[in-house]
């Protein structure tokens, strides 16, 4: 072999080892900082909602409601519904987790983050998202939103991980796609109709809080650490 394609691999197996190391290093930081975390809701949603915007005042209610009934709460550390989210904790004196991501152009954490990850590798980032919630809050986003729901649904399908609470907020926001599952995915059985049980759609604040206590049979204040298995 030439030497100078020899030396191009040993190069490539160089930068993928140290590659590995910084993945492991990212999970063993996450672990340390999130192990004694207790029960915690994780919430998505999109980056451009304003505090103007209903789903954003939404988020707030949702987050400050758990929050005042002993869970942490979890989100992205950005703005938008990932800020509300935040916010809500942090008002309400509970962990206020922000998992913030490194992107090409940076997305600026919020301010009311008390506990906060941060990652260069969305796939570390997400099984921290899993691995510590209790319940998965879905308000209206886009792409990433999107990510976190399907693939958190697919792991509970398979049973990857344990089955929780899913909760869709916007049934408004959310039909055309449950309906497109019905329509398209159902219909050719790609899924079955017992999927459907995954996951729940609520329309309000208050409406989140009933599923969530209905669902989850702990207390938060008397349980110990609520995490996936993973």
């Amino acid at each position: 072999m030439p030497e100078s394609k020899q030396f191009a691999i040993d190069e490539l197996s160089y930068d993928n080892s140290w590659r590995l190391f910084k993945i492991m290093a990212e999970f063993v930081d996450a672990f340390e900082k999130l192990n004694e975390l207790g029960p915690a809701v994780s919430i998505f949603g999109s980056a451009r909602e304003t505090p103007k915007d209903v789903y954003y005042q939404m988020t707030y209610d949702i987050a400050h409601g758990l929050a005042k009934s002993g869970f942490s709460i979890i989100t992205g550390g950005g703005p938008g519904i990932m800020e509300a989210g935040n916010k809500g904790a942090f008002d309400a004196n509970a962990n206020s987790v922000g998992l913030h991501i490194q992107l090409p152009h940076e997305q600026k954490a919020n301010d009311y983050i008390n506990l906060r990850c941060d990652f260069r590798y969305f796939f570390v980032r997400k099984v921290m998202f899993i691995k510590y919630a209790t319940a998965y809050i879905i308000m209206p986003g886009g792409l990433g939103t999107m990510d976190e729901l399907c693939e958190t649904l697919v792991l509970m399908q398979t049973k990857r991980i344990k089955t929780f609470p899913v909760i869709l907020v916007g049934r408004q926001f959310w039909q055309g796609l449950l309906d497109w599952f019905t329509a398209e995915i159902l219909s050719r059985s790609y899924m079955d109709k017992i999927d459907f049980e995954l996951f729940s759609i609520a329309d309000s604040a208050p409406e989140v809080l009933e599923l969530i206590q209905s669902k989850i049979n702990i207390d938060p204040y008397q349980a110990g650490k609520a995490e996936q298995v993973l």
